[in-house]
Protein backbone atom coordinates (compact mmCIF):
# COMPACT_ATOMS: atom_id res chain seq x y z
CA UNK A 1 0.00 0.00 0.00
CA UNK A 2 1.28 3.47 -0.88
CA UNK A 3 0.04 6.20 1.46
CA UNK A 4 2.73 8.90 1.13
CA UNK A 5 5.31 10.03 -1.45
CA UNK A 6 8.33 12.08 -0.37
CA UNK A 7 10.75 13.62 -2.87
CA UNK A 8 14.18 15.15 -2.74
CA UNK A 9 14.39 18.50 -4.58
CA UNK A 10 17.70 19.28 -6.31
CA UNK A 11 18.72 16.64 -8.84
CA UNK A 12 15.33 14.97 -8.43
CA UNK A 13 12.23 17.15 -8.46
CA UNK A 14 13.68 20.15 -10.29
CA UNK A 15 15.76 20.44 -13.45
CA UNK A 16 19.36 21.63 -13.59
CA UNK A 17 18.19 25.25 -13.81
CA UNK A 18 16.21 24.66 -10.56
CA UNK A 19 12.87 24.95 -12.34
CA UNK A 20 9.79 22.78 -11.92
CA UNK A 21 8.61 21.38 -15.25
CA UNK A 22 4.91 21.54 -16.15
CA UNK A 23 5.01 17.75 -16.56
CA UNK A 24 6.22 17.25 -12.99
CA UNK A 25 3.64 19.66 -11.57
CA UNK A 26 0.86 17.87 -13.45
CA UNK A 27 2.06 14.44 -12.31
CA UNK A 28 2.12 15.51 -8.65
CA UNK A 29 -1.43 16.79 -9.00
CA UNK A 30 -2.48 13.46 -10.54
CA UNK A 31 -0.97 11.74 -7.53
CA UNK A 32 -2.84 14.01 -5.13
CA UNK A 33 -6.06 13.47 -7.10
CA UNK A 34 -5.56 9.77 -6.35
CA UNK A 35 -5.54 10.78 -2.64
CA UNK A 36 -1.83 10.09 -2.15
CA UNK A 37 -0.17 12.92 -0.17
CA UNK A 38 3.07 14.36 -1.58
CA UNK A 39 5.76 16.29 0.27
CA UNK A 40 9.43 17.26 0.12
CA UNK A 41 12.63 16.66 2.05
CA UNK A 42 15.61 18.71 0.97
CA UNK A 43 19.08 19.88 1.91
CA UNK A 44 17.74 23.36 1.12
CA UNK A 45 16.73 25.79 3.88
CA UNK A 46 13.06 26.50 4.51
CA UNK A 47 13.26 29.61 2.33
CA UNK A 48 14.38 27.47 -0.61
CA UNK A 49 11.61 24.90 -0.26
CA UNK A 50 8.75 27.37 0.22
CA UNK A 51 8.46 28.46 -3.47
CA UNK A 52 7.62 24.84 -4.40
CA UNK A 53 4.70 24.50 -1.98
CA UNK A 54 2.02 26.38 -3.92
CA UNK A 55 2.71 25.00 -7.42
CA UNK A 56 2.60 21.44 -6.08
CA UNK A 57 -0.36 22.03 -3.77
CA UNK A 58 1.49 20.68 -0.73
CA UNK A 59 -0.70 20.84 2.38
CA UNK A 60 1.21 18.63 4.82
CA UNK A 61 4.52 19.10 6.72
CA UNK A 62 7.82 19.32 4.82
CA UNK A 63 11.49 18.96 5.78
CA UNK A 64 14.46 21.27 5.19
CA UNK A 65 18.16 20.69 5.93
CA UNK A 66 17.68 16.94 5.31
CA UNK A 67 15.23 16.77 8.20
CA UNK A 68 16.99 19.28 10.44
CA UNK A 69 13.89 21.46 10.34
CA UNK A 70 10.32 20.19 9.94
CA UNK A 71 7.87 22.92 8.99
CA UNK A 72 4.31 23.60 7.90
CA UNK A 73 3.28 24.69 4.40
CA UNK A 74 2.99 28.28 5.65
CA UNK A 75 6.69 28.19 6.62
CA UNK A 76 6.16 27.99 10.37
CA UNK A 77 8.61 25.75 12.19
CA UNK A 78 7.49 22.53 13.89
CA UNK A 79 10.85 21.29 15.20
CA UNK A 80 14.51 22.18 14.60
CA UNK A 81 17.79 20.36 15.26
CA UNK A 82 20.78 22.76 15.21
CA UNK A 83 24.31 21.35 15.08
CA UNK A 84 26.31 20.85 18.29
CA UNK A 85 28.59 23.89 18.69
CA UNK A 86 31.68 21.72 19.25
CA UNK A 87 31.07 20.01 15.91
CA UNK A 88 30.78 23.33 14.08
CA UNK A 89 34.02 24.56 15.64
CA UNK A 90 35.71 21.27 14.80
CA UNK A 91 34.77 21.10 11.12
CA UNK A 92 35.77 24.72 10.62
CA UNK A 93 39.16 23.87 12.16
CA UNK A 94 39.57 20.94 9.75
CA UNK A 95 38.86 23.22 6.78
CA UNK A 96 40.91 26.15 8.06
CA UNK A 97 43.79 25.89 5.57
CA UNK A 98 41.77 24.51 2.65
CA UNK A 99 40.66 26.35 -0.48
CA UNK A 100 36.95 25.80 0.11
CA UNK A 101 34.11 28.28 0.37
CA UNK A 102 32.28 28.25 3.67
CA UNK A 103 28.53 28.60 4.08
CA UNK A 104 26.57 28.67 7.33
CA UNK A 105 22.79 28.58 7.48
CA UNK A 106 21.51 29.94 10.78
CA UNK A 107 18.33 31.65 12.03
CA UNK A 108 16.82 31.64 8.55
CA UNK A 109 19.82 33.38 6.94
CA UNK A 110 22.59 32.24 4.59
CA UNK A 111 26.09 33.42 5.50
CA UNK A 112 28.92 32.87 3.00
CA UNK A 113 32.63 33.54 2.60
CA UNK A 114 32.06 34.81 -0.97
CA UNK A 115 29.14 36.11 -3.01
CA UNK A 116 30.48 35.22 -6.47
CA UNK A 117 30.74 31.96 -8.41
CA UNK A 118 28.50 29.48 -10.14
CA UNK A 119 27.58 27.63 -6.95
CA UNK A 120 26.68 30.88 -5.21
CA UNK A 121 24.41 31.78 -8.11
CA UNK A 122 22.75 28.37 -7.97
CA UNK A 123 22.30 28.68 -4.22
CA UNK A 124 20.69 32.10 -4.60
CA UNK A 125 17.94 30.29 -6.50
CA UNK A 126 17.91 27.13 -4.39
CA UNK A 127 17.76 28.99 -1.06
CA UNK A 128 15.63 31.84 -2.41
CA UNK A 129 17.83 34.44 -0.74
CA UNK A 130 21.13 36.31 -1.12
CA UNK A 131 24.20 35.50 0.98
CA UNK A 132 25.46 37.67 3.81
CA UNK A 133 29.22 37.80 3.21
CA UNK A 134 31.65 37.53 6.10
CA UNK A 135 35.06 36.08 6.89
CA UNK A 136 34.42 35.10 10.51
CA UNK A 137 31.58 32.75 11.46
CA UNK A 138 32.35 32.19 15.14
CA UNK A 139 29.28 34.04 16.43
CA UNK A 140 27.10 31.59 14.45
CA UNK A 141 28.51 28.40 15.93
CA UNK A 142 25.68 28.13 18.49
CA UNK A 143 22.90 28.61 15.93
CA UNK A 144 24.05 26.73 12.82
CA UNK A 145 21.40 24.55 11.18
CA UNK A 146 23.73 23.55 8.34
CA UNK A 147 27.36 24.10 7.42
CA UNK A 148 28.40 23.58 3.81
CA UNK A 149 31.90 23.50 2.38
CA UNK A 150 32.02 24.17 -1.36
CA UNK A 151 34.70 23.17 -3.86
CA UNK A 152 35.00 21.82 -7.40
CA UNK A 153 38.15 19.97 -6.35
CA UNK A 154 36.48 16.62 -5.81
CA UNK A 155 39.49 14.91 -4.21
CA UNK A 156 39.99 17.78 -1.77
CA UNK A 157 36.35 17.80 -0.71
CA UNK A 158 36.23 14.01 -0.43
CA UNK A 159 39.32 14.06 1.77
CA UNK A 160 37.73 16.72 3.98
CA UNK A 161 34.56 14.64 4.17
CA UNK A 162 36.53 11.58 5.25
CA UNK A 163 38.37 13.54 7.96
CA UNK A 164 35.15 15.14 9.20
CA UNK A 165 33.34 11.80 9.38
CA UNK A 166 36.28 10.23 11.24
CA UNK A 167 36.32 13.06 13.78
CA UNK A 168 32.63 13.88 14.18
CA UNK A 169 30.61 11.19 12.39
CA UNK A 170 29.06 10.01 15.66
CA UNK A 171 27.94 13.56 16.57
CA UNK A 172 26.68 14.91 13.26
CA UNK A 173 25.34 13.93 9.86
CA UNK A 174 28.16 14.55 7.38
CA UNK A 175 27.86 13.84 3.66
CA UNK A 176 27.92 15.21 0.15
CA UNK A 177 24.58 16.38 -1.26
CA UNK A 178 26.45 17.07 -4.52
CA UNK A 179 30.01 16.31 -5.61
CA UNK A 180 30.88 19.95 -4.88
CA UNK A 181 28.96 20.32 -1.57
CA UNK A 182 29.92 18.82 1.78
CA UNK A 183 27.06 19.28 4.25
CA UNK A 184 27.19 19.06 8.02
CA UNK A 185 23.95 18.87 9.99
CA UNK A 186 22.77 17.50 13.33
CA UNK A 187 22.58 13.74 13.86
CA UNK A 188 18.78 13.95 13.59
CA UNK A 189 19.10 15.92 10.35
CA UNK A 190 19.38 13.02 7.95
CA UNK A 191 16.83 11.95 5.38
CA UNK A 192 16.18 8.61 7.03
CA UNK A 193 15.11 10.15 10.32
CA UNK A 194 13.48 13.05 8.45
CA UNK A 195 11.20 10.80 6.42
CA UNK A 196 10.41 8.77 9.53
CA UNK A 197 9.41 11.96 11.37
CA UNK A 198 7.19 13.12 8.49
CA UNK A 199 5.48 9.74 8.31
CA UNK A 200 4.95 9.65 12.07
CA UNK A 201 3.34 13.11 12.02
CA UNK A 202 0.88 11.86 9.42
CA UNK A 203 0.24 8.53 11.16
CA UNK A 204 1.67 6.58 8.22
CA UNK A 205 3.83 3.46 8.47
CA UNK A 206 7.22 3.78 6.79
CA UNK A 207 6.45 0.62 4.84
CA UNK A 208 3.73 2.62 3.04
CA UNK A 209 6.06 5.46 2.00
CA UNK A 210 7.72 5.93 -1.41
CA UNK A 211 10.80 8.16 -1.57
CA UNK A 212 12.58 9.66 -4.59
CA UNK A 213 16.18 10.88 -4.73
CA UNK A 214 19.46 10.99 -6.59
CA UNK A 215 22.47 11.34 -4.28
CA UNK A 216 24.32 9.68 -1.42
CA UNK A 217 22.39 11.67 1.20
CA UNK A 218 19.16 10.12 -0.14
CA UNK A 219 20.27 6.55 0.61
CA UNK A 220 19.34 6.95 4.29
CA UNK A 221 15.68 7.37 3.30
CA UNK A 222 15.93 4.62 0.65
CA UNK A 223 16.91 2.29 3.50
CA UNK A 224 13.95 3.31 5.69
CA UNK A 225 11.03 3.68 3.28
CA UNK A 226 8.91 0.90 1.84
CA UNK A 227 9.85 1.73 -1.77
CA UNK A 228 12.51 3.96 -3.28
CA UNK A 229 13.14 5.51 -6.70
CA UNK A 230 16.48 6.81 -7.97
CA UNK A 231 16.79 9.28 -10.80
CA UNK A 232 18.42 8.06 -13.99
CA UNK A 233 21.53 10.22 -13.60
CA UNK A 234 22.18 9.07 -10.01
CA UNK A 235 25.53 7.40 -9.24
CA UNK A 236 25.47 3.65 -9.73
CA UNK A 237 25.89 3.07 -6.00
CA UNK A 238 22.72 5.09 -5.31
CA UNK A 239 20.76 3.36 -8.06
CA UNK A 240 21.79 0.01 -6.63
CA UNK A 241 20.07 0.93 -3.36
CA UNK A 242 16.75 1.84 -5.04
CA UNK A 243 13.82 -0.41 -5.85
CA UNK A 244 13.18 1.44 -9.13
CA UNK A 245 15.24 3.65 -11.41
CA UNK A 246 13.44 6.42 -13.30
CA UNK A 247 14.54 8.77 -16.06
CA UNK A 248 16.84 11.70 -15.23
CA UNK A 249 15.67 14.87 -13.53
CA UNK A 250 16.15 16.65 -16.87
CA UNK A 251 13.71 14.13 -18.36
CA UNK A 252 11.05 14.62 -15.67
CA UNK A 253 12.15 11.65 -13.59
CA UNK A 254 9.65 12.35 -10.80
CA UNK A 255 6.77 12.57 -13.28
CA UNK A 256 7.87 9.34 -14.94
CA UNK A 257 8.11 7.59 -11.57
CA UNK A 258 4.63 8.75 -10.58
CA UNK A 259 3.04 7.65 -13.85
CA UNK A 260 5.05 4.48 -14.53
CA UNK A 261 5.63 3.09 -11.03
CA UNK A 262 3.53 4.72 -8.32
CA UNK A 263 0.06 5.35 -9.77
CA UNK A 264 -0.18 1.89 -11.38
CA UNK A 265 0.57 0.35 -7.99
CA UNK A 266 -1.99 2.60 -6.29
CA UNK A 267 -4.66 1.83 -8.86
CA UNK A 268 -4.06 -1.92 -9.10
Amino acid sequence: MIRLVVSDVDGTLVRRDKSLSPQTIAAVHRLRAAEIPFTLISARPVSGVMPLVAPLGIDIPLAAFNGGILFRPDGSEIVAHPIDRAVVEGVFALAEELAVDRWVFASGQWYASADQGVHVEHERVASNQAPIVRTNFADLYDAADKVTFVSDERALLKALADRAVAAFGDRATIGQSQTYYLDVTDTAANKGDGVAALAQMLGIDLADVVVLGDMDNDVAMFDRAGLSVAMGQAPDAVKAKADWVSSTNQEDGVAHAIDAFILPKVQS
